[in-house]
């Protein structure tokens, strides 16, 4: 969660960020009564407490009266002791509580909005017009099933909806792509880590996925654990609870896991296809930086996710995404697009997001620093995931059926080509 002490400090700041995030900026003035109400609670507590403790050796000199007087003033300050320490503890709960409602203070210049407001950053490589070459383009799908590369109607059968088979090519070019970014995150220095997928109710919600999003998660109830939507959770809470040393520069990690997502109140949405579904394979990055090196890491993720991007062939744009379309545990989000011939637009492949001292904080993971210790930043970026075998199967398809495979990933895939079976 955000920090108090911003909070006390600069509340129009968290106010304005909550308004451009389209949330209840009311939530800022409950918050700072119920921390007065703690803070003053709590001096009170502790002034009284003081005066319980000096009590004995005056009650041990008394006597008669006097002590049966100080005995009743004893027993009289420690129910009011009892009183003031429960309604300065139901006060910080309430403060908590509340605090936790409100996403992350957003960095200026992060554009105001919802989803269709973003700022365009820039537009990288021009789309194929497949209609100077000759012939229509199919679908990813169409192209996957003539190939012998997707299989929904099994995947169906055996899971439901949204659920699909990777076979022969498919498969191939999925494992490819995605030993291919590996290798990307290891010569950049990232630490390769191989993470669990199931994680405890402390690690979701620490990472901020069990808030406004909750309802995404998938949940085991017999055993209280959650499915991960994204590495991202696992390498949040890789370091919780530690004190790291950062003198040397950032840490950085990266794992590659199968990822759950409900995708609940997406009906109707992306029905056809591999797009939008409820399990995929992704590599993440995750970085633990110092604050002020937070927002030079973040444009280094992005470099690096556009770079693969490069190197596949892809045509895409770069979108600085708006406050609304954040998530609460990001203070900034890149994500690139890459364009999809049959659709005739962009659709997202990664996002990188600065959540600042956020998701650290939840997690108490510091620094030590030469004046103690302090919550570090943590960062994310998506360098790979199955979605981008829609685009890459889209764009690089022939008139004959049939899908060259990109330069870069055939030493992985082990073919050139991919063409249609039977």
């Amino acid at each position: 969660m955000i920090d108090i002490r911003q909070l006390r400090e600069d509340p129009e700041r968290v106010r304005a960020s909550q308004r451009a995030r389209g949330e209840d900026d009311g939530v800022v003035d409950a918050v700072l009564d119920a921390d007065r109400r703690h803070r003053s609670g709590l001096s009170e507590f502790e002034s009284l407490r003081a005066a319980q403790k000096s009590f004995g050796k005056k009650v041990a000199a008394a006597q008669g009266e006097e002590k049966q007087t100080l005995l009743a003033e004893v027993k009289e300050t420690a129910a009011r002791v009892k009183e003031l320490d429960a309604a300065q503890q139901e006060a910080a709960q309430e403060r908590d509580t509340l605090m936790r409602t409100i996403g992350n203070v957003i960095i200026d210049g992060v554009p105001t909005g919802g989803e269709d407001d973003f700022d365009l950053l820039e537009t990288v490589g021009t789309p194929r017009d497949f209609a100077a070459e000759g012939f229509e383009p199919k679908d990813h799908l169409a192209l996957g099933e003539a190939l012998g590369a997707i299989d929904m109607a099994r995947g169906a059968k055996v899971s439901g909806s949204r659920f699909y088979y990777l076979t022969g090519p498919g498969a191939r070019l999925e494992l490819g792509l995605m030993n291919l970014a590996l290798d990307r995150a290891r010569d950049a220095g990232f630490v390769q880590l191989q993470v669990p997928t199931l994680v405890n109710a402390e690690t979701m919600a620490g990472a901020g996925f069990l808030d406004a999003h909750a309802d995404e998660v998938y949940r085991l109830e017999a055993d209280d654990l959650y499915l991960t939507g994204t590495s991202e959770v696992a390498l949040a809470g890789y370091h919780a609870d530690e004190i790291l040393d950062l003198s040397a520069g950032p840490r950085r990690y990266t794992a590659m896991t199968t990822c759950y997502r409900r995708e609940a109140g997406s009906y109707g949405k992306d029905t056809r296809g591999i797009i939008r579904v409820h399990q995929f394979q992704k590599v993440e990055m995750f970085v633990y930086a110092r604050p002020e090196d937070a927002e030079a890491e973040h444009a280094r993720l992005l470099e690096w996710e556009r770079g693969i991007l490069d190197d596949l062939g892809l045509a895409y744009r770069v979108i600085d995404v708006a406050a609304g379309d954040l998530g609460g545990p990001a203070a900034r989000k890149f994500d690139c697009e890459a364009w999809v011939p049959t659709q005739e637009r962009y659709r997202e492949l990664t996002s990188t997001s600065n959540c600042t001292t956020y998701q650290a904080r939840r997690l108490n993971t510091r620094e030590r620093g030469e004046s103690g210790t302090r919550t570090v930043a943590t960062l994310n970026g998506t360098l790979a995931t199955t979605r981008f075998l829609v685009a890459i199967l889209e764009t690089h398809q022939q008139a004959d059926g049939s899908v060259t495979v990109p330069e870069v990933l055939r030493p992985y895939v082990g073919l050139d080509i991919i063409t249609p079976v039977g």
